[in-house]
């Protein structure tokens, strides 16, 4: 996080500050380990949680990289040296590194202890409960009735498609690896989700790779509905921007989870144990559940953010994303190219 840059004082005032105790001693520095977390993941976001991690093991500074989902995947596969931990809301291509051997398992009673449905072979782990939202601004409203389910948002492209062309926004699922995965689970569990596509086509959808992008541009007006953003990052923006209103979508809202493992070759594999072990504790999961909208996954946390409050809101119509082998299907070559072949001739627009 926070890291003292000593070539920008000059001798005397470093000797100052050292004396004023305003900077860490050598030995403090000397005795540091600096652990490399690789991620997809906004920093504003998860910052209340590197910051309680810190605190708690103040002999660790963590420099924590966020990139895309695929840069993610490129340096878990490519990175020389590799980092300490991984962490990606692209599930299948987690899946996929641990898969190829990328991963060491973690022994501890976290570890052990964690819900089954959120890990695998105790080597990799979904800490967050985080769900999938529709994004809408009040202009919209005061066109048409907002979008509560996939049902209706099917409804509005059609009914209102002259007025919604070129406003409406949702992932490329070529550039974007959670986008990939999310239209996967759509298409899983909704029969009309190919009819879905073809009206976001005959919208004239603008696709984008991340959530922020979407973001931005429901805020600045080019984008009057967005579908299947991430809902941690969309709450968090809406804090500020109260012309935006999150909807979790009431026939069914996928949940995805953010996946973490320790990297085979970490160069720090005891200070990448002990925040593996930080996330999976009670005092982690309390930070995601009362600080940050990243939900937590343990069900005896309180806080406005957690998976049982959204249990509560949604019900039996929560679906987590399984993490088991049956996303490595996801990462097939032959059943990729089955799915964007198909995603190109119902959406009918060049897209990327």
């Amino acid at each position: 996080m926070k890291r003292w840059l000593w070539a920008h004082f000059s001798a005397p005032l470093i000797t100052l500050l050292l004396a004023a105790g305003l900077l860490p001693s050598a030995a403090m520095a000397q005795n540091k380990t600096t652990l490399e977390v690789d991620a997809a993941l906004d920093l504003p976001v998860v910052a209340p949680l590197l910051a309680a991690f810190e605190q708690a093991h103040p002999e660790i500074e963590v420099s924590f990289q966020d990139q895309s989902t695929l840069e993610v995947d490129e340096r878990a596969r490519n990175a020389s040296p590799a980092p300490d931990v991984v962490i990606s809301s692209a599930m299948p291509w987690q899946m996929a590194r641990v898969n190829d051997g990328l991963a060491q398992p973690l022994d501890s009673s976290a570890a052990r202890e964690w819900p089954s449905w959120a890990k695998w072979r105790n080597e990799v782990f979904g800490f967050t409960f985080e769900p999938i939202v529709t994004v809408y601004r009040l202009d919209l409203a005061r066109h048409m009735l907002p979008p509560q389910t996939h049902a209706d948002l099917h409804t509005i492209l059609n009914t209102h498609k002259d007025m919604l062309r070129g406003r409406v926004t949702t992932y490329s699922p070529s550039g974007s690896g959670i986008g990939y995965t999310l239209f996967q689970q759509d298409a899983r569990y909704s029969p009309r989700f190919w009819d879905l596509v073809a009206a976001l086509g005959a919208a004239d959808v603008h696709l984008e790779n991340s959530t922020q992008k979407m973001l931005e541009g429901l805020t600045d007006g080019r984008y009057w509905v967005g579908y299947n953003l991430l809902g941690s990052y969309a709450i968090q923006w809406a804090r500020s921007h109260p012309e935006l209103i999150v909807q979790i979508p009431q026939d069914y809202s996928l949940v995805m989870m953010r996946m973490a493992f320790i990297h085979r070759d970490a160069p720090n594999p005891e200070a990448a144990r002990t925040f593996m072990n930080f996330l999976l504790s009670a005092d982690g999961q309390q930070i995601l559940a009362g600080e940050t909208p990243l939900f937590s996954v343990l069900p005896d946390v309180v806080g406005p953010y957690t998976s049982q409050r959204l249990r509560d809101q949604v019900g039996e119509r929560l679906y987590p994303i399984p993490i088991d082998a049956s996303l490595l299907a996801f990462v097939d070559p032959m059943r990729r190219d089955v799915f964007m072949n198909r995603w190109r001739r119902e959406i009918q627009i060049l897209s990327p």
